[in-house]
Order: structure tokens, then C-alpha cells, then sequence
């Protein structure tokens, strides 16, 4: 299908959308429907596909002034549409509220490029202290693909450290955050690990998550298990 309108109408985003139905894939949707929990009706158009027809949308801001958030993969779709942005800011606070699960969550936070870390740093604050679950993956899920480096680690250990939360995927992507930091910087993660306010969950998942990297040596490993099964929450 041609996506490239100088500005689009309902019907021509009702084209697109009977577009995406005629690509689906069932056996890929029936899969998808097991492991992503959403409110959006899943379809089964594949990821590599659907990044191909975003880099077919030549007018991106005429296109987002017509999403209707039905289905999986438009949400996803209009994400990445953000994304390829300049100035994508202006469209993050609302996208991020249309976020119900990890899928849609890591690819656009996989996708999203940030020029100035200082500054955007202090909306990722912002986004860790939301009382919307996927909204605080994202800024979890950014600081993994964007600040795992020495000059941020002390940021990210003072910010993961301040969440309390009982969220599955909050708690999962504190545990993915900080097993990276782990394993490229071991010696200044250390410290984080033997002392930190992280639940039992999360503790035991960074655990078993740098455990299970290849980049560990086996007697960190090892050394590893004291720290695993208890609770590092200081009362």
C-alpha cells in the first residue's frame, strides 16, 4: 500500500487499517495473544513488516492526528511514527498514558533516539515516579539503552532504588537494568547489590539474570549466590 499522502483523512486511514487485517498472520496472533496482555485487539502483523511501513509514512504528524487506538499494532505503529520525529517530545506525554504492555513499551523505547541525555534525564525522573506501570518501564527501559555507562551509574542505583513497587514489569526491567550495569561495570555495581532497598523479586532476578550471562566469570557467579534469597530492603 502507497503511505505516502501529503495529509491524511479518515478514509484513508481506514484504508490503512483494512490494510494491516489483509497482512496479518493468524498463527503469529494466536502467539502473540499468549504472552502480551492488552486492551488492543491484536491483529499478527509481524515487527519487521510494521517498522517497513513506518519508514513508509512520509507526513507523520497528519498521519498521528487520525490513530484510533484499536488495535496492537496502530498503537505500536503510531509509537514508532513518534519516534521518527526531530521533535518528538511534544507527542511522549500522551503516547505514554496509550501504553499497556511490554511489547509496544520496549520497541518504542528501543527506537526512541535521545540527543541530550543530561536533559532528558529529568523527564525519565519524572516517568520512574508515575503511578502507571508502563509509564515507569519506559524510563527504566530507557535508562538500559541509554545510560548504563559510568557517568550515569550512580544515577540509575539512586533512582531504581527509590522505586517501591510491586509491578511484574516494573520489577523485571529494574532487574534487566541493573544486571546490565552489572556485568559492564562490576566492580562499581557491587556495592549496589550488597546494599540496596530492592525486594526479594528483584533481587533474585538481577541475581539470576547476570548469572546467566556469558560476560560473567563463573566464580562471580558463585560469589553472587550470597546476595541470593534475601530480602535487601532496609526497614
Amino acid at each position: 500500500m502507497d503511505l505516502s499522502f501529503k495529509e491524511w483523512n479518515e478514509e484513508k486511514y481506514q484504508k490503512f487499517i483494512n490494510y494491516l487485517k489483509t497482512i496479518q498472520d493468524k498463527k503469529y496472533q494466536q502467539f502473540q495473544k499468549k504472552i502480551i496482555n492488552t486492551k488492543y485487539e491484536i491483529l499478527g502483523v509481524r515487527l519487521p513488516i510494521i517498522r517497513k511501513i513506518v519508514k513508509k509514512i512520509t507526513n507523520p504528524q497528519s498521519f498521528l492526528q487520525f490513530c484510533q487506538n484499536k488495535y496492537y499494532e496502530e498503537v505500536l505503529i503510531k509509537g514508532l511514527v513518534i519516534t521518527s520525529l526531530d521533535n518528538f517530545e511534544p507527542y511522549l506525554e500522551d503516547y505514554l498514558l496509550e501504553i499497556d504492555n511490554w511489547a509496544i513499551c520496549d520497541s518504542f523505547c528501543n527506537s526512541l533516539k535521545i540527543k541530550d541525555l543530561d536533559k532528558f534525564l529529568l523527564k525519565i525522573t519524572n516517568y520512574l515516579s508515575s503511578k502507571y506501570e508502563y509509564t515507569v518501564r519506559v524510563g527504566l527501559v530507557l535508562l538500559l539503552n541509554n545510560y548504563v555507562s559510568e557517568k550515569y551509574l550512580k544515577t540509575i542505583f539512586s533512582l531504581t532504588d527509590k522505586i517501591n513497587r510491586d509491578e511484574y514489569y516494573i520489577n523485571m526491567a529494574i532487574s534487566w537494568l541493573i544486571a546490565e550495569c552489572f556485568i559492564k561495570y562490576p566492580n562499581l555495581t557491587w556495592p549496589y547489590i550488597k546494599n540496596n532497598h530492592l525486594n526479594k523479586f528483584t533481587q533474585n532476578k538481577i541475581i539470576s539474570k547476570i548469572r546467566d550471562s556469558y560476560r560473567v566469570k563463573k566464580e562471580v557467579k558463585e560469589k553472587l549466590l550470597e546476595y541470593r534469597n534475601v530480602s535487601m530492603t532496609k526497614k
